[in-house]
């Protein structure tokens, strides 16, 4: 494991860490909430955030790094109270990050019949899981905090996967939102991923 790969884990560890803390505080009455995630309402973005957690953390798990095929489209999530959504987002994060403090993501990671290279996918990893833990918290009314340096390294990772292809009307991306540039680390990331950093439920 590289100094480099032990930081990066080091952050999304601490990501994780706050999203248990935000899928856990979603009360009932917000699950069909609308989020920034325009195509996700509170309780769709919950199952998509936790099915996926799972499958990352189950890929790098295995010692091929293949992703179980029966959960690779992401949609296989834990369902039940918040404490149990909690719960799930704790155990994957310790697969996931005990995976990868072990070397993981020295290996491809292989989803379905796709692979990338395991420290190209921890950067989206945790690019990902701080801009959808955004959408969770804002939607929810809760705080958002992840460290700084996840941010600042996020920052440095998505705009080489933020092709033409990926971003723009009816694309994996929304459109840039326009940030000041001396806006906060996260509000940075989350214009260029396509969101508005002053978003508010109506």
């Amino acid at each position: 494991m590289t100094e480099s790969t032990d930081q990066t884990t080091d952050l999304l560890a601490a990501v994780l860490a706050d999203l248990e803390t935000v899928v856990g505080g979603i009360r009932p009455e917000q699950l069909h909430d609308p989020t920034p995630c325009t195509e996700y309402d509170v309780a769709q973005l919950r199952e998509h955030v936790l099915g996926w957690l799972t499958t990352f953390a189950s890929g790098f798990a295995d010692p091929d790094g293949q992703a179980p095929q029966a959960s690779s489209s992401g949609d296989q999530a834990p369902a039940g109270s918040p404490a149990d959504s909690a719960a799930a987002v704790h155990a994957a994060a310790g697969t996931l990050t005990g995976a990868l403090r072990a070397g993981a993501a020295a290996r491809p990671l292989r989803l379905g019949n796709s692979a990338m290279p395991g420290e190209m996918a921890l950067g989206m990893i945790l690019w990902e899981y701080q801009v959808h833990g955004w959408d969770l918290a804002r939607a929810t009314g809760q705080p958002w905090s992840p460290p700084a340096a996840a941010a600042e390294e996020s920052l440095g990772f998505a705009p080489g996967m933020l092709t033409e292809d990926y971003q723009g009307d009816g694309k994996a991306f929304a459109k840039r939102v326009s940030v000041p540039a001396s806006a906060p680390p996260l509000d940075r990331l989350l214009g260029l991923s396509g969101r508005d950093p002053g978003w508010a439920a109506s």
